[in-house]
């Protein structure tokens, strides 16, 4: 087996660990193993945005709207020209 040592840790992080190892009842070090093993165990690909937001929103109530008919352009505003 492998060691790694982790310097340059937050104290709120190392603190956050400590409590978590202890509501799990096993040592930080476990705690941090486990939390690896959960982590890189997810082999899943890295997600498509559109598709992440496209099944987000797939599940929605959708609702059709009725568009009002379209008329014919306006003539643009003559601005400092002179008839």
């Amino acid at each position: 087996m492998a060691s790694i040592t982790i310097r340059n840790l937050d104290d709120d992080i190392k603190q956050r660990l400590r409590v978590r190892a202890a509501e799990h009842g096993r040592s930080m070090e476990e705690e941090a193993r486990d939390i690896l093993r959960r982590v890189m165990g997810e082999d899943a690909a890295p997600r498509n945005l559109a598709a992440a937001i496209r099944a987000r929103v797939a599940s929605a109530d959708r609702v059709d709207l009725e568009l009002p008919a379209r008329g014919p352009m306006r003539e643009p505003p003559a601005l400092g020209r002179t008839q």
